[in-house]
């Protein structure tokens, strides 16, 4: 996995949230307590940012994530997988 330690900070992030919140809540209360515990984890977070997507030099559209997590904790920060796809196929 390219990103290991941080997509197992991400998905246990996630298992806290839901163990806490419990399912069938909005998907937008997730969203904001996934924010929450990944801050409070350390972690830089940027929420819908948005990335243009090219197919063989041509424009196809934007790729909108809900959130992109970035790790601080060393000394280079990693960006997490969704964050870093670059869709430019030629």
């Amino acid at each position: 996995m390219i990103h290991e330690e941080l997509s197992g900070e991400i998905i246990g992030a996630a298992m806290v949230v839901l163990n806490k919140l419990k399912p069938g809540l909005d998907e937008k209360l997730y969203e904001r307590a996934m924010m929450i515990e990944l801050k409070h984890r350390g972690h830089s977070i940027s929420v819908q940012a948005s990335f243009l997507v090219s197919y063989r030099g041509q424009l196809i559209g934007n790729l909108i994530p809900d959130l992109i997590v970035m790790m601080l904790s060393s000394s280079i920060p990693k960006l997490s997988p969704v964050s870093t796809i670059h869709m430019s196929l030629k």
